[in-house]
């Protein structure tokens, strides 16, 4: 019983890749009538049509992709588990599907991934930049790069805490030499503010640790609340305001001048920094490999050279 439902599940998949019983019975390497018998006694076992047929091509039903998105997966898992089990299993290779967060993606994440692709040219790499919550499993990623979440995970994944983000108030020059540079946390409060907001529309408040290491987050009247962080690194470098921001954000803007630091004793600890993996997957060389390369990122690093 098992067997033929794995032996119908394949003529069924290749079906609706192919677009077609005879392109799909081409590729198997079987007749045409044996691969519609195959998804019609699929389709008698399950109480659903699966296709729509037409003369010229197949059509799946909301029953047929349902059905077909679990059996990629099933597929999918199996060949994973004939990776780990197969001669080669030191060898890096296969699709690798890795999430990222937008910003931290693209100025962290991209520039450890191109020697690692050079290095692993039997990887295929699928790369989703997101700042919204990924499930693992729902979405088929193998390994997702987080700021900030709940680190109370499942059993069921993996995780790898690598330090937390250093905050900091920053300020364009000429927004400082206009406005004056703050002193104290009171004057600071009182400078035109460019904050974050969040998806539901609130804005994030501004960060600040107590005499004694507690955090003390502190909302604060702003001129700007941005809900991209890109933007928001924009209004301040154009000298719109003054902005607590992660340290790997502002480094580069920073480095030009762009930018300053004020009151650089005020770094508090902001989002922590995981690496989070399918458990199951984790001796997949492929996965091994990236875990390892992600290990690399460093989001703690202060920027106490820099301030003003």
């Amino acid at each position: 019983m098992h067997d033929q439902r794995l032996k119908d599940i394949v003529p069924f998949v290749t079906s609706v890749e192919k677009g077609s019983f005879t392109a799909a019975a081409e590729h198997l390497h079987v007749t045409g009538s044996a691969v519609s018998k195959s998804v019609s006694r699929l389709e008698a076992r399950l109480g659903s049509r699966l296709l729509e047929r037409t003369t010229r091509h197949l059509q799946l039903t909301d029953a047929g992709h349902a059905y077909y998105q679990t059996c990629m997966r099933i597929l999918e898992e199996l060949s994973e588990a004939e990776s780990v089990l197969a001669a080669q299993r030191t060898i890096p290779s296969g699709r690798l599907r890795l999430a990222v967060p937008n910003t931290y993606g693209r100025l962290a994440v991209m520039p450890l991934l191109m020697p690692f692709c050079q290095q692993h040219p039997e990887i295929e790499l699928s790369l989703t930049f997101s700042d919204r919550f990924i499930d693992l499993f729902d979405e088929g990623i193998d390994v997702a790069v987080r700021i900030g979440g709940s680190v109370d995970l499942p059993a069921s994944l993996g995780c790898r805490l690598s330090g937390r983000e250093k905050m900091v108030f920053c300020a364009a020059p000429d927004y400082l030499a206009r406005e004056g540079c703050p002193r104290t946390v009171e004057e600071l409060i009182k400078h035109r503010a460019i904050l974050y907001e969040r998806v539901d529309g609130s804005t994030k408040p501004w960060l600040f640790t107590t005499a004694d290491g507690h955090q003390n987050w502190r909302n604060v009247p702003y001129r700007m609340a941005l809900g991209d962080v890109d933007a928001q690194l924009q209004a301040v470098v154009a000298g719109l305001g003054v902005a607590q921001m992660p340290t790997w954000l502002v480094r580069a803007p920073l480095l030009r001048g762009e930018l300053k630091v004020i009151m650089p004793e005020l770094q508090p600890d902001g989002l922590a920094l995981s690496l989070v993996w399918p458990r199951r997957k984790q001796w997949l060389p492929k996965v091994d490999a990236l875990l390892n390369v992600l290990s690399q990122l460093d989001i703690t690093a202060p920027l106490n050279a820099l301030a003003v």
